[in-house]
């Protein structure tokens, strides 16, 4: 996989930045199908479950509709759902008869973010307060786990029209995939909480935990996306292990983002949020391998204080800045997605939509926000 050459990147990255803002609101109209904004007692959702006594519109709407909602209109690339349709299209299909089920793995992502929030006590996402600071626990916490099903009913609405093996298929990569997100976040919490120790963790520790929690969704959109394509068995795997390498390598890059983008972090409500989560990232990672033992300690420390203090967060940056970790962690998103592109490469026949495939990952893995 090459990098598009410097002289036209710009120019790469706007093609590919319209046709994310161009899927945006086909994807949202997809995921209002299924998830209105207002719940009414003609939508879809009461025709594929049909209450048994009533239907509770109100209720719906306050503690489902309108916070779910609320979320997603705050913005966001999905990026999963696009990455599902160019599979589709690089597979010789029209991605437009799949829209339906691209937003199988955007709605879940969703999900897990506002429970992420909860999880790790965040004020903020994408320059608000997060769901469950405006709404509640309780609502936010049911949300959460709510929007990990509601994909699913374009599956059950289309059941008759997709072949029962094809069918049968792609619930076994969703069950397969939530169980892996849920191991990973497990990891997660457990290194930066102290509840195991995070402080002798390897690049192969990490990069299993970000595989199973940030390479998931990306990872089942291609499964899945190959699946209904029609894809043979070893496409459909070596595509899922190209999406977990674009989903890891665009976590490398967020945490990349939060210490090195200012206008990225003010959405987080600040720089280095990660620090003050005690998040052992690829950077910090490296840099306790080849840290001295003083700013291997200093740099524990400061993550252990789950910190606010601007001056710290500062100091614990310059100390990974100071071994490269930065550069090293850019180094190593690039080179994880070259590697996975080099397999599926010979696999796929050569096309226009196939080389958007390959600019889609390229944008990813060097975005600037």
């Amino acid at each position: 996989m090459q990098d598009v050459k410097a002289p036209h990147m710009e120019d790469e990255s706007m093609d590919v930045e319209s046709f994310l803002r161009k899927n945006v609101a086909k994807i949202d109209k997809a995921i209002e199908k299924y998830i209105p904004r207002k719940f009414e007692e003609n939508s879809l959702l009461f025709k594929i479950l049909q209450p048994r006594y009533a239907h509770n519109i109100d209720a719906l709407n306050k503690a489902l509709a309108e916070p779910f909602w609320e979320f997603l209109d705050r913005g966001g690339k999905r990026w999963r759902p696009a990455l599902f349709l160019l599979i589709c299209e690089a597979l010789g299909k029209n991605p437009q008869e799949y829209l339906e089920f691209a937003i199988i793995p955007e709605v879940i992502h969703n999900g897990t973010i506002i429970i992420d929030d909860i999880e790790d006590r965040s004020q903020y996402r994408r320059g608000k307060p997060c769901t469950y600071k405006i709404y509640g626990l309780d609502v936010a916490i049911n949300l959460g786990n709510a929007i990990y099903y509601l994909p699913l009913l374009p599956l059950i609405e289309n059941r008759n029209r997709i072949p029962i093996q094809k069918l049968k298929k792609i619930y076994e990569i969703y069950v397969e995939e939530m169980i892996k997100l849920s191991l990973g976040q497990a990891m997660d919490i457990a290194w930066h909480k102290g509840l195991a120790d995070a402080n002798q963790l390897s690049e192969e520790a990490y990069m299993q935990m970000c595989a199973y929690k940030t390479g998931t969704l990306a990872r089942m959109a291609a499964k899945i996306a190959a699946v209904l394509a029609d894809a043979k068995e070893e496409l459909v795997e070596k595509l899922g292990r190209f999406a977990e390498s674009i989903g890891v390598a665009f976590q490398i890059q967020d945490d990349l983002l939060d210490v090195i983008s200012q206008e990225f972090a003010e959405k987080k409500g600040g720089r280095g949020q990660d620090i003050t989560e005690g998040k052992r990232s690829l950077m910090v990672i490296y840099t306790l391998k080849k840290a001295l033992k003083q700013d291997r300690e200093r740099l524990i420390e400061i993550l252990n204080m789950h910190t606010s203090n601007e001056k710290l967060k500062e100091e614990a940056i310059g100390i990974m800045a100071k071994y490269g970790a930065i550069n090293y962690a850019r180094d190593y998103a690039k080179k994880i997605v070259e590697q996975s592109w080099k397999e599926i490469d010979p696999l796929l026949s050569s096309s226009r939509a196939k080389e958007k495939l390959r600019d889609f990952a390229n944008y990813l893995i060097q975005r600037k926000i």
